[in-house]
C-alpha cells in the first residue's frame, strides 16, 4: 500500500468512525495527509523484516484550535484508525498507540504537525514506576546523537551529561522569552537516557502534552516550557542548524516574529525572539 492509498483508507476509516460516535464531526485533511505520511516515514524495519509503524503520536496545532481536540472519543477514533489503516498496510506495533495534542502558536490556525516516534517499552511499565534517578549525579554514557530542535528552527546538540534551560545567561540552553522561567528544566542523562526534569517553573514543563515534574525522552517527544516548544530527537541530525524544516512535517512559516536561535559555543545556545 503506498503513501495515497494509506491516506485515502485511513480517511475512509476515520469518517466511517466518526459517523457512529461524533455526528457532523470531520477531521481535517491536513491532518489525515500527515498522520498517513507519519506512519510511513517514521516506520522503522527490525530484525524480522517486518516494518513497525511508531506507536507515539502528537498532534500539535494552533491554541485557538486546540480545545475541540480534546475530546477522548475523536482522539480514540483517530487511534483505531491509525492502528487499523497501518496493520491493513502491512506495518505492526509493539504495543498500543498513543496520542496527546499539544499546541504551538506559531502553527497556522488552518494547519497542524504530527510528531510520531517509537516507544519500545510497555506503557504499564513506563507509567507505574517513576525512574529511578539515584543521586543528582548523572550516570551512565550519554545518549548518541541526541540534540533538541528549538521551536522548530534550530538543532542544540546535547552533548552534556547535565544541560540547565532557562533565561538567565548560565544555562547551556538560553531562551529569551517571558514565558520560560530564569531557571526552568534540566536534562540529565541517566543510564544511557536523557530524563527532563522541571526546576519549580512557574508555567511549568509539559511533554506530549502532559505536565511533568520529570520525564524520560523518547525520540519525537515534544518538551513544552510554558508554551515554548523543543523537540527531542536522538538520530543524525541535519548538518544544517538554519533548516527550517527539521520541523517534524511543518508547513513553512514566514511571519515576521518567527523565533530564532543564535550559539555561543558547542555546549551553549542563546534563543531569543527577533
Amino acid at each position: 500500500m503506498n503513501l495515497k492509498e494509506l491516506e485515502a483508507r485511513l480517511q475512509t476509516l476515520v469518517e466511517v468512525d466518526l459517523l457512529k460516535v461524533l455526528p457532523g464531526r470531520k477531521v481535517e485533511d491536513v491532518i489525515i495527509q500527515k498522520l498517513a505520511s507519519a506512519i510511513q516515514v517514521n516506520a522503522i524495519s527490525i530484525e524480522s523484516g517486518s516494518m513497525v509503524a511508531p506507536d507515539v503520536y502528537t498532534l500539535i496545532m494552533h491554541p485557538g484550535n486546540s480545545a475541540k481536540w480534546q475530546d477522548q472519543q475523536l482522539l480514540s477514533v483517530l487511534l483505531h484508525s491509525i492502528t487499523t489503516a497501518a496493520q491493513e498496510a502491512g506495518f505492526r506495533f509493539t504495543i498500543s498507540p498513543t496520542i496527546t495534542v499539544s499546541t504551538d502558536e506559531k502553527i497556522s490556525i488552518n494547519d497542524a504537525e504530527i510528531v510520531a516516534s517509537h516507544r519500545m517499552e510497555s506503557m504499564s511499565e513506563t507509567n507505574a514506576s517513576p525512574l529511578d534517578t539515584g543521586s543528582l549525579e548523572s550516570t551512565g554514557t550519554l545518549p548518541e546523537n541526541a540534540f533538541l530542535i528549538v521551536e522548530g528552527v534550530k538543532i542544540f546538540p546535547l552533548n552534556l551529561s547535565v544541560v540547565n534551560i532557562g533565561r538567565r545567561l548560565d544555562n547551556q540552553l538560553i531562551i529569551d522569552d517571558p514565558r520560560v522561567s530564569r531557571n526552568h528544566a534540566q536534562l540529565r542523562a541517566i543510564k544511557g537516557r536523557y530524563v527532563v526534569f522541571d526546576l519549580n517553573s512557574t508555567g511549568g514543563t509539559f511533554v506530549n502534552g502532559q505536565r511533568a515534574s520529570q520525564s524520560v525522552l523518547y525520540p519525537g517527544d515534544v518538551i513544552s516550557l510554558a508554551g515554548v516548544a523543543l523537540i527531542f530527537g536522538q538520530d543524525n541530525p541535519p548538518p544544517r542548524p538554519d533548516l527550517k524544516s527539521t520541523a517534524p512535517l511543518r508547513s513553512v512559516d514566514n511571519s515576521s516574529d518567527r523565533a530564532t536561535a543564535s550559539f555561543k559555543d558547542r555546549s551553549t545556545a542563546k534563543f531569543k525572539k527577533k
